[in-house]
């Protein structure tokens, strides 16, 4: 006997009045092409404010403020999984772009609530009702907010995304994206097909678990039929009744409610676990620390016997004394180390001050933290004024010998180092002018991690040491890379040569008379960092941030600025000799009396710089953003501008015709592009300020668009 059709509701009914363009299509198709339509439109609706947020960031005439942290966090949270390289420490963006992307960040979040909602109350979303698709559960009604979220949170997200994730992460196709893109494509094909049944059609998994039916909305949803072989002695009063209790064994829930003692006996069996699992591991922990209590005090009692001949009034020999010093170093007790770095600033003997130091460093990073409390109250007690000469000496040369302690725990120990706080230590040069001044050596060291915020570093020499680790994983540009922070630091007339400092946060960072050549800085965040008079010829600083930095005087020559955010910062006297500068962001940066003679600055955006007095001779300004730029009595002759955008830029003075070359300037090279005449050939004049009529005549025979030319 055949099963009759469960009613369809007031709103199926209705909807299958109205015409539906999509009715030719076969179910799968449309399915996919709703689902399709519904992503496009969450992701749309964080695109479009997001691409407003880039615009309104890459203007200059808006005020800069800090990024929202709410947008930091997510994007760490973000980063963290995909093993993407996070971006720490103060971001400055424009203030509509905090807005924007706030935007961005919310409108997929209400959007995505916003179809679920309808899914739950309708059994369809606007792309869902545009293609005739429609979600019921077994009674053919709408599925209701718990089985929506079981159906999309469980079933359609989490079970696809996971299991991709972990194969992604656990295999050698990590930290490969477009790995992870494809395995979470090929796993959403493979739950949206779903697994076929000899009592029902395939069904998708997200569809199983919730006990839910995607059909036509244009046709009526009929029950799965009972076999045969179950159906061959029911009544027509009871077939229907039986029919959907059928159907409840079909999905989870359904097996849930026939089965109360299934979850029952599964919550008794998991907490008998728990209880015996809390049990062992009570016992295991109570063995644990008493077996660490008798060692810490058996160490306790090798302490105080050992403390016993080093106290002032102790007969011990000298001998004796190094004996004990260096057997308290092995003892790996708190009260021990405490102790060496107290003797360390007592001690007078040169011979014990060594046995002291070595014993330090055979404990290791362990001792750093009381190293570091004691520098910092020597440090503090030189800076007060009470001190008489002999006293700021004394405690200037036991300030001396406890630099030295923590430069040779850091030399020794450089694969250990990697968590240590050393912020606001002083490690470098003091400014009492001491001939005695110590001199921190860390010269080809793993430094990465570190954290050495507003410590004092100046003089230390650092060359080709690494500030930046590739973390557990082995791998670069993660998030668990291992970077240092020097966010403050005092690291003035520092050697930084061959150093990597990438992504390396020096926010703030007194960098005055370092030399940093040829050190790699690419992606490091030095807002409002000091490099006056820096050399950093050959530095690699492609992508970092150098938003009000200070580089006057600065030797940037051949030096990779390409990519670079150099907002508002102040460059005047620069050495920038054949510099890339290429897609740099250099709006509102003072480069007052500055050398880019055969610097590349193709798109680079110069919007209300200061390029006064400038030498760009040979400089290559293709395609560049100079709106309102100040070119007053720069020479640009040999530059090539084709393609720069000159809006309201002030030539007053500048000298566009090329003169005859110095035979000393080797390094400018007339651009390879023909004749003299393409340097302006085809460059739009005619909103440029404070044009001579010499300037005029050179753009008019040279090429250049002007109303004045003939």
């Amino acid at each position: 006997m055949a099963i009759p059709s469960v009613r369809r509701s007031n709103h199926q009914t209705s909807s299958s009045k109205e015409p539906e363009k999509s009715n030719f299509l076969p179910l799968g198709t449309k399915r996919i092409a709703a689902w399709v339509a519904e992503i496009t439109l969450v992701v749309t609706s964080g695109l479009i404010p997001f691409g407003m947020g880039v615009y309104a960031n890459s203007r200059s005439d808006l005020d800069r403020v800090p990024l929202n942290p709410v947008l930091v966090v997510t994007e760490r949270a973000i980063a963290q999984p995909l093993a993407l390289p996070i971006s720490y420490g103060t971001r400055n963006v424009a203030w509509p772009t905090n807005f924007l992307w706030t935007v961005a960040l919310l409108a997929p979040l209400t959007v995505s609530g916003w179809q679920l909602y309808l899914l739950a109350k309708t059994g369809s979303t606007i792309p869902k009702r545009w293609f005739g698709v429609r979600v019921v559960n077994d009674k053919g009604a709408p599925p209701g907010f718990a089985a929506v979220l079981v159906r999309e949170g469980i079933g359609r997200w989490t079970v696809p995304m996971s299991v991709a994730y972990l194969v992604w992460r656990y295999s050698f196709l990590f930290p490969n994206l477009s790995a992870f893109t494809g395995l979470i494509a090929l796993l959403w094909l493979a739950e949206g097909m779903g697994l076929p049944s000899k009592h029902e059609p395939r069904r998708a998994l997200h569809d199983r678990l919730a006990g839910t039916y995607t059909i036509d909305a244009n046709r009526p949803f009929t029950p799965p039929v009972l076999p045969s072989s179950d159906r061959a002695s029911l009544t027509q009063d009871s077939e229907q009744a039986i029919a959907l209790e059928y159907v409840d064994r079909l999905n989870l829930w359904g097996r849930m409610r026939q089965n109360p003692s299934l979850p029952l006996f599964g919550v008794a069996l998991l907490s008998m676990v728990a209880v015996l699992g809390t049990l062992v591991a009570t016992q295991v922990y109570i063995q644990t620390q008493e077996t660490k209590r008798e060692a810490d005090q058996g160490k306790r009692q090798q302490f105080l016997a050992l403390e016993k001949q080093l106290i002032p009034n102790s007969t011990a020999t000298d001998e004796e004394r190094r004996s004990a010093i260096l057997a308290m170093g092995t003892l790996n007790n708190p009260q021990a180390m405490e102790f060496l770095v107290s003797l360390l600033a007592k001690e007078t003997n040169p011979i014990l001050l060594d046995t002291i130091q070595q014993a330090l460093v055979n404990i290791g990073p362990e001792a750093i933290p009381d190293l570091k409390r004691m520098n910092q109250f020597l440090a503090g007690e030189i800076n007060t004024n009470s001190n008489s000469p002999q006293d700021g000496e004394m405690r200037q040369t036991k300030l001396h010998i406890n630099q030295r302690a923590i430069n040779k725990i850091l030399a020794v120990y450089s694969s250990r180092i990697n968590s240590l706080d050393l912020s606001r230590t002083q490690l470098g040069q003091s400014s009492t002018g001491n001939s005695s001044n110590f001199n921190l050596v860390l010269n080809n060291v793993d430094l990465s991690g570190i954290n050495f915020k507003f410590a004092n570093l100046n003089s230390a020499s650092f060359k080709s040491s690494r500030f930046r680790g590739a973390g557990e994983d082995g791998r670069w540009d993660t998030y668990d890379d291992s970077i240092a922070d020097l966010s403050g630091a005092q690291i003035k007339q520092a050697n930084l040569t061959d150093a990597n400092l990438s992504r390396v946060l020096m926010i703030g960072t007194d960098l005055r008379r370092a030399t940093l050549n040829r050190a790699n800085l690419s992606n490091a965040r030095l807002v409002g960092a000091k490099l006056g008079s820096a050399q950093l010829v050959g530095a690699d600083l492609r992508g970092a941030v150098l938003e009000n930095a200070s580089l006057t005087g600065a030797d940037l020559g051949e030096a990779k600025l390409n990519e670079a955010n150099l907002y508002a910062a102040s460059l005047s006297r620069v050495i920038a000799i054949g510099t890339q500068l290429s897609f740099a962001n250099l709006t509102k940066t003072n480069w007052q009396g500055s050398d880019l003679s055969g610097a590349y600055l193709d798109r680079a955006n110069l919007s209300d710089a200061n390029l006064s007095a400038t030498r760009l001779t040979g400089a290559i300004l293709r395609s560049a953003q100079m709106s309102n730029t100040n070119l007053r009595n720069a020479d640009l002759s040999l530059a090539d501008l084709r393609g720069a955008n000159l809006t309201g830029a002030d030539f007053q003075g500048a000298i566009l015709a090329p003169s005859k070359q110095d035979p000393a300037d080797q390094f400018v090279q007339t651009p390879a592009m023909g004749a003299q005449s393409a340097v302006v050939q085809g460059v739009d004049f005619t909103q440029v300020k404070n044009l001579d009529p010499k300037q005029l005549a050179y753009i008019c025979t040279q090429g250049g668009i002007h109303p004045r030319c003939p």
